[in-house]
């Protein structure tokens, strides 16, 4: 049995990011897998760009990953992309959609948004049709290695909200779809980083004991907002109230 966290939506926020890896390595955890969103919203993306390079074995692309190599016409999207370097902007730019593996007999995906695109928002309130299109191999994914079938669980970032339901399709029973929440910029009331880490035997494509657990982090958010603060970052109010009650202003 071997544990791998799964991190999300990072937001430029170093302070909740170095809290979050404290307690990865402090749990005994060595396999690290990023579900996007890097850069955004916070004062350290140049910073946290390279600490997700420096730490994790695999990160796929998020919408704001895949958005700041683009042209910018909101100015807190421009701070952001002039603060990275050429060589950032290319990692971000040259992220994979999804990232896959067999564990403990299952079929696990991660996705940033959606199995059709990082801009895709699915919620939690979405209909079930909607949830189990998580479930298809689609143009983005690609199949799923080794099988014609697709995933049995997905995990995915982007909501700022962690959850898990399972759901049932007409051939198919037990499909699990969870969300990570979010790293630096929890939007569920908690104000605290939010991971999962998923234990099983890695790799292993015969059924085997499995387990996913949610992981709250507090960290020094004054600090967060001090440091963006000094940063004279755009938009520092929303920054601020978000930081302070975990929720979207």
């Amino acid at each position: 049995m071997e544990k791998i966290a799964l991190i999300s939506d990072i937001h430029s926020n170093m302070t909740a990011l170095e809290a979050v890896l404290a307690h990865i390595r402090a749990a005994g955890i060595r396999r690290i897998v990023c579900l996007g969103d890097l850069v955004g919203k916070g004062p350290q993306p140049s910073e946290t760009v390279e600490r997700i390079r420096e730490t994790c074995e695999a990160t796929i692309q998020g919408n704001w990953d895949h958005g700041i190599v683009r042209p910018q016409d909101k100015g807190s999207a421009q701070w952001q992309k002039d603060r990275l370097s050429p060589a950032q902007l290319s990692f971000l730019a040259e992220l994979p959609f999804s990232y896959e593996l067999w564990i403990s007999g299952h079929r696990l995906r991660l996705v940033h948004a959606s199995a059709d695109s990082v801009y895709h928002r699915i919620t939690r309130k979405a209909d079930k049709k909607e949830k189990l299109g998580f479930f298809e191999n689609t143009a983005a994914t690609g199949p799923f290695p080794g099988t014609e079938a697709g995933p049995d669980i997905v995990g995915y970032g982007d909501l700022h909200i962690p959850f898990m339901q399972t759901l049932t399709a007409k051939k198919q029973s037990g499909l699990v779809l969870f969300n990570t929440g979010s790293v630096g910029a929890p939007y569920d009331g908690l104000p605290q980083a939010s991971y999962v880490t998923i234990e099983g035997e890695i790799g292993g494509r015969s059924e085997a004991p499995l387990g996913l657990q949610w992981v709250r982090v507090p960290y020094d958010m004054e600090r967060a907002v001090a440091i963006a603060e000094e940063a004279n970052l755009p938009e520092l109010e929303r920054y601020r109230y978000e930081q302070r009650n975990g929720r979207e202003q």
